[in-house]
This record gives structure tokens, sequence and C-alpha cells, in this order.
């Protein structure tokens, strides 16, 4: 099972990006899909979670900027970020709750790194 992750970039204050991250494998299910994002120096924080019904949860941070949505059909959870600021740089994590021939398991993507910077 793998998570793979991409769609990070350099992006001007202000502007938008779409990560993706699609699990691959032997995967029977997955669960909730979550994104976190680690900045320099910083705890890795939870940013938005979405479970397999479509149920969606935010850090305060990115209320009303950020919308996380998922394709059950793809095994695939995105992130659309807007407005973005220069805190939101950070290097950006996908992790899920799935089942696959290996059992239950969280796993974690590879991370993306997205700088926002004039």
């Amino acid at each position: 099972v793998q998570l793979q992750a991409y769609g990070g970039g350099l992006v001007q204050p202000g502007g938008s990006l779409r990560l993706s991250c699609a699990a691959s494998g032997r995967i029977f299910v997955i669960n909730d899909m979550r994104w976190y994002r680690q900045a320099p120096g910083k705890q890795r924080e939870l940013v938005a979670s979405i479970t397999s019904g479509g149920t969606s949860k935010y850090a305060d941070s990115v209320k009303g900027r950020f919308t996380i949505s998922r394709d059950n059909a793809k095994n695939t959870v995105y992130l659309k970020m807007n407005s973005l600021k220069p805190e939101d740089t950070s290097v950006y994590y996908c992790n899920a709750d799935l089942g696959s021939s290996g059992g239950l398991m969280t796993s974690w993507g590879q991370g993306t790194q997205v700088t926002v910077s004039s």
C-alpha cells in the first residue's frame, strides 16, 4: 500500500494550489483521509480531514480558504487551497486509515512542499 502526494509548488500570496494524494495497492476500504502540514521548526498539524461519507473538518487557520474532497472510485483525496498566505508554507502530508491485505493501518504519503512567497 502506498500514498503518493503531489501538486505542491511555489505560489504568490493570494494564489491557489490543488494537492492530490492517491492510494494504491491491494486496498479493500479507505475510511478517514487527512491532510497534515509541517513547517520548519514546528510540530506537524492537522489541516483537514474527510470521512468516507464526505464529512469534512478544518483547522481554524484554513477555514474558508481550503477545501478537502475525495474521489472514492480513484482512492484519491484532494486539498484545494485558495487565498494562500506565507504562513501556509509547509510540507503537506496526506494520511489515510485503510484496510488492505495486510490488515487495518494508517498510511502516510511522502509529503509535498508548498511555498507561498512573492
